[in-house]
């Protein structure tokens, strides 16, 4: 495949790319965004593998891989439960910076090779001058004799002889003279654009390197986190703040280092010495983020991994792959200010990684009274309502409720109940994760509104399900100012007539901050898995 047909596939695929994005904003449009996202990788991949750069051998090790990473794909994709979408996904993540770094460091080694040698170019024209000269000096003595002999002879004038024998030396020596001005000058301008491009590399391959280093441990510390592996909890050890700034400090020494050192060897161990600060920067910056954080974690994650395919693919100068990279990252980026926003949350401490590093103690004594409910009561509640909004949590994908749920909406609204979902930005442990269970469930997308659409609908609601939420519908956020979570936008849940609350037991939430929820005069509390109840509370529409 020529350069010219790889150089419009990969316009292609960074149209359909685009277009994916686009389509993945909406519920309506998912599918068809997730289908051109696969079209345009599938275009990117025969446009590379078949591209003019691989040989037989390289070919056939790229397919290999292939076939090997599609078969470990396709089984974790068949595998994998919704709940366990997010640690995928974070695992996902590591590998994008495990690439980083592992092409990183092969662009290192092949631009501190020693390049086959090459003859230099000749210059017809210079060394005829050069030819020229030499025999015009050699034989300048000569040339004075035949004037001695031509004057002898009455001939030639001596004089006029030597002035026009002086006259085409010093013609000589002036083009001589400009030959090899000119050939010094295009040798010194080859050499500045060759130092400037190697510069241009070596920076490429330092900050690719870190930024891969970083995304790759990072992202293997949120998969522990969201697994239960390693403690959701925040690691708070002294000094944290300045242990993140000498690493960022030593980081960029070493660049320093790496770029102007003429040594193989330094530059070496400069990169090596940033990757091990980067692995233990990425770890750090992740294990200092409390669990009920992770959503934004993984989102920001997703912005490194995105700027580490971007470095990437500078360092192997496929455009694709930065225009690709550059998406993901950017796109990244402004979903985590998003839900940094509905969290109420500093964007910046979450880049720094400080994000959830104050040590704020658990608020989980009870605040009054409770009054408890069975399924039976909830089934003749909802049957007495005309509308009914269900905002679910996390507690709901763990359950595996959403099929029940989705049930239980469908009988509501044969019965003519306005039923809709109110979904919190951070609802769950991944962005969008509430909305993927439902859409799996079947339930209509145009009943699944997001807070901003649904907050002030809660007075005019006769009854609101909350199915394992907990943080993003406590009110505490916007009545208590000394609250750790005060500020946060949340689903204002209690201005409803009748609130129920699917919970296993009456422990906090992530935060670590007791639900009022629980304990004011509307709200009742149905016990147990969030499955078992809705069937249960199905049981009795029947």
């Amino acid at each position: 495949m020529s350069h010219g047909l790889v150089t419009a596939a990969y316009i292609i695929s960074a149209v359909l790319f685009i277009l994916a994005l686009a389509g993945l904003s909406k519920q309506e449009t998912a599918k068809r965004g997730n289908l051109s996202g696969i079209i345009g990788m599938i275009i990117a991949l025969i446009a590379t593998i078949f591209g003019p750069q691989f040989t037989a051998v390289g070919f056939g090790l790229i397919v290999a891989a292939m076939i090997i990473g599609a078969i470990i794909g396709i089984r974790l994709a068949l595998k994998v439960e919704m709940t366990g979408m997010p640690e995928l996904i974070a695992m996902l993540h590591s590998f994008v910076g495990l690439a980083a770094v592992l092409v990183g460091f092969c662009t290192y080694i092949n631009v501190v090779s020693p390049a086959a040698e090459v003859p230099a170019a000749e210059v017809p024209s210079v060394n005829t001058v050069n030819m020229g000269m030499q025999a015009s000096t050699s034989n300048k003595s000569e040339g004075f004799g035949l004037c001695n002999i031509l004057a002898d002879a009455g001939m030639f004038n001596k004089t006029g002889c030597e002035n026009l024998i002086n006259t085409y030396v010093a013609e000589f020596n002036g083009v001589k003279a400009s030959a090899n001005n000119a050939v010094a000058v295009v040798s010194e301008t080859e050499e500045v654009e060759e130092a400037r491009k190697k510069i241009v590399e070596l920076c490429e391959i330092f900050l690719g390197i870190f930024i891969g280093a970083v995304t790759f441990t990072g992202s293997i510390i949120a998969f522990g986190k969201l697994r239960g592996i390693i403690k959701s909890k925040a690691l708070n050890i002294p000094f944290k703040h300045y242990w993140n700034l000498l690493a960022i400090l030593l980081s960029t020494a070493l660049f320093v280092l790496f770029l102007i050192t003429d040594s193989t060897i330094v530059g070496t161990i400069a990169l090596l010495v940033m990757t091990l600060i980067a692995f233990v920067f990425g770890i750090h910056l992740v294990m200092s983020i409390g669990g009920a954080d992770m959503p934004v974690v993984i989102s920001m994650l997703n912005s490194y991994s995105g700027w580490a395919a971007a470095a990437a693919g500078f360092m192997l100068s496929n455009d694709l792959l930065i225009v690709t990279g550059a998406l993901v990252g950017s796109s990244g980026a402004i979903l985590s200010y998003i839900m940094c926003k509905a969290m109420n949350r500093s964007f910046i401490s979450v880049i720094a990684g400080g994000f959830g590093n104050t040590q704020v103690a658990a608020d989980d004594e009870e605040q009054g009274e409770i009054r408890e409910v069975k399924a039976e009561d909830v089934a003749e509640m909802l049957k007495g309502s005309s509308s009914v909004i269900i905002t679910p949590g996390y507690g709901m994908a763990v359950a595996q409720a959403q099929y029940p749920v989705a049930e239980l909406t469908a009988k509501l609204r044969a019965m003519g109940v306005n039923v809709r979902f109110g979904i919190h930005p951070v609802a769950g442990r991944l962005p969008g994760h509430m909305n993927v269970l439902l859409a799996e469930a079947k339930v209509p997308y145009d009943i699944v509104l997001e807070m901003d659409e649904i907050n002030d609908d809660f007075e005019n609601t006769d009854t609101v399900l909350v199915i394992g939420a907990n943080d993003t519908v406590n009110p505490a956020a916007t009545e208590n100012p000394n609250s750790p979570i005060a500020g946060m936008p949340v689903l204002e849940v209690w201005k409803a007539s009748n609130v129920v609350v699917f919970k296993r037991s009456m422990n906090a939430g992530y935060a670590g901050v007791q639900n009022p929820l629980f304990f004011k005069e509307n709200t009742s509390m149905c016990f147990g898995d969030a499955k078992n109840t809705v069937n249960e509370i199905l049981s009795f529409f029947k």
